[in-house]
This record gives C-alpha cells, sequence and structure tokens, in this order.
C-alpha cells in the first residue's frame, strides 16, 4: 500500500484527532491519556510525534508558549470527514455516488429507526 502523502492523515493521526476534537485544547501528555483510557496505549514520545506531525500538517495549533504546550484542532470533524469521504468517493467509485450509496446502504445490516430516519430527513433536505 502507498505511504499517504503528507497533508493525509494516517490512521493513528486521525485516531489522535478524534481525541482533540472530543476534548479541545488539551496537552499531548492528555491527549496519550485520553487514547489510553479507550485502549489504545501508546508511548508519550509517539504521542508527540504525531502532535509535532500534525501541527506541521495543520490540522492542531499550539495555543501557548510555554511548557506544557496545549494543542487544539484547527480543521474541525466535519471538513476533515469530508475530505476523506470526498477521496473514498473518488479514488474507490470512481466520483459515482450511486456506487457509494448502494455500498453502503446495500450491506447485509438493516438500517435502524433512527437511521432510516435521518436518511429520510438528508432526503427531504434535498428536495
Amino acid at each position: 500500500m502507498n505511504r499517504p502523502t503528507n497533508k493525509e492523515l494516517t490512521e493513528r493521526e486521525l485516531q489522535l484527532m478524534h481525541v482533540f476534537w472530543s476534548k479541545g485544547d488539551i496537552t499531548a501528555t492528555e491527549a496519550r491519556d485520553q487514547m489510553a483510557a479507550k485502549g489504545v496505549d501508546i508511548a508519550y514520545v509517539t504521542v508527540a510525534n504525531l502532535v509535532r506531525i500534525l501541527v506541521e500538517k495543520n490540522f492542531l495549533e499550539a495555543t501557548n508558549d510555554s511548557r506544557p504546550f496545549r494543542y487544539r484542532p484547527i480543521r474541525t470533524f466535519k471538513d476533515v470527514s469530508g475530505s476523506l469521504v470526498g477521496d473514498l468517493l473518488k479514488r474507490v467509485f470512481h466520483g459515482s455516488r450511486e456506487q457509494l450509496l448502494t455500498q453502503v446502504l446495500g450491506s447485509r445490516r438493516k438500517l435502524t429507526v433512527k437511521e432510516r430516519e435521518l436518511l429520510e430527513r438528508v432526503l427531504k433536505e434535498q428536495s
């Protein structure tokens, strides 16, 4: 598999971004502790390195000038997830939303009542 381009998020970087999206302005230590609480126990040095990379990629920014450094997301979950879904649509489904929807909605698992209501609401908003 090809290595992601510099602006794309690796799986581990995305995992860490979820922590920042849910907690906001936190330190690398706090982010590491949050990940550990969710069963992802990685070394502080690894988290600190990932934070540095996310700053370089413009996903996080430091919010103070002294230690311990605090960071917050620059890009929102909506922005990043939209970009990832758009990339999936382009790369896997060659731009066909129909094929994407067929794959998602044609799965063996039936939609829950809540999912069906959400889908109906989105479709009505599109009309």
